[in-house]
């Protein structure tokens, strides 16, 4: 069976590395004879860090789907139509936005430096810190409203785009129309009810309502459309990684 994990707040918290305790965890799994998958809302770049140096060679999808890598490498790479990002920079622009823009690798970033995604922003030092004009292709953003967010979403509720609000950080991250989870999965070959997927927020839901089994860790609106739930705890997640992966 193939296991799906998002990343933040699912298997690792705070932005920290994974624990000893969860990547002993995923290694029994793995032992198990299982598939291991990580699907977060971090592009690539950032979602490696949080991994020990053996899982990072395992299929990814990063930027909520816009990334899809395997063997450790980038295997495809889907980005905004320029005239998409024209209308969102005539959105950042009339509202004054702070913004964190990924390209396929480096990226440009205008927000502060105590908010929480700067401090889990490319530790590694693997990217360029550029200007927009710089960004060969624009693959995600995510924007910083403060407390104008009614009128942000509204204006990029005209557009088609995906796009996820996530208010207890105050950010709304933005992909382009039809990218998913669920999307980036499928690029990897996995199909409908053939996987088991652990997340926790909104992002998760287009691949939840695909698996077989999915588990929400935490109280989320996303759990209406999991079949289980654990607090968000990692003992509690541990607990349900290890029955199920003797259950499949």
């Amino acid at each position: 069976m193939k296991f799906v994990f998002d990343l933040d707040g699912t298997i690792c918290f705070k932005g920290q590395p994974l624990s000893q305790d969860i990547m002993t965890a995923l290694e029994s799994c793995m032992a198990k004879g299982h598939e291991l998958i990580f699907a977060s809302a971090r592009p690539i770049r950032d979602l490696l860090p949080v991994l020990p140096e053996p899982m990072r060679k395992l299929p990814m999808v990063g930027g909520n789907g816009a990334f899809v890598a395997k063997d450790g490498e980038t295997i495809e790479v889907c980005a905004f139509p320029v005239e998409m990002v024209e209308a969102i920079s005539k959105i950042i622009s009339a509202f004054k936005l702070p913004y964190l823009i990924d390209g396929d690798w480096d990226y440009a970033y205008t927000g502060s430096e105590d908010h929480p995604i700067y401090r889990n922003l490319d530790p590694l030092k693997l990217a360029k810190k550029v200007v927009l004009d710089e960004l060969r292709d624009i693959v995600k953003i995510v924007l910083f409203p403060g407390e104008q967010h009614k009128e942000i979403l509204a204006e990029l509720g005209k557009l088609p785009i995906s796009l996820y609000e996530h208010t207890s950080e105050n950010i709304v991250d933005i992909s382009p129309s039809g990218i998913d989870k669920w999307n980036g999965l499928k690029k990897l070959g996995v199909l409908e009810g053939d996987f088991i997927a652990f997340g926790n927020d909104a992002n998760d839901k287009a691949m939840f309502v695909k698996a077989k089994e999915s588990v929400c860790v935490g109280v989320h609106e996303v759990q209406k459309y999991a079949t289980l739930q654990v607090p968000s705890e990692e003992a509690a997640v541990i607990a349900m990684l290890q029955e199920l992966s003797e259950k499949y």
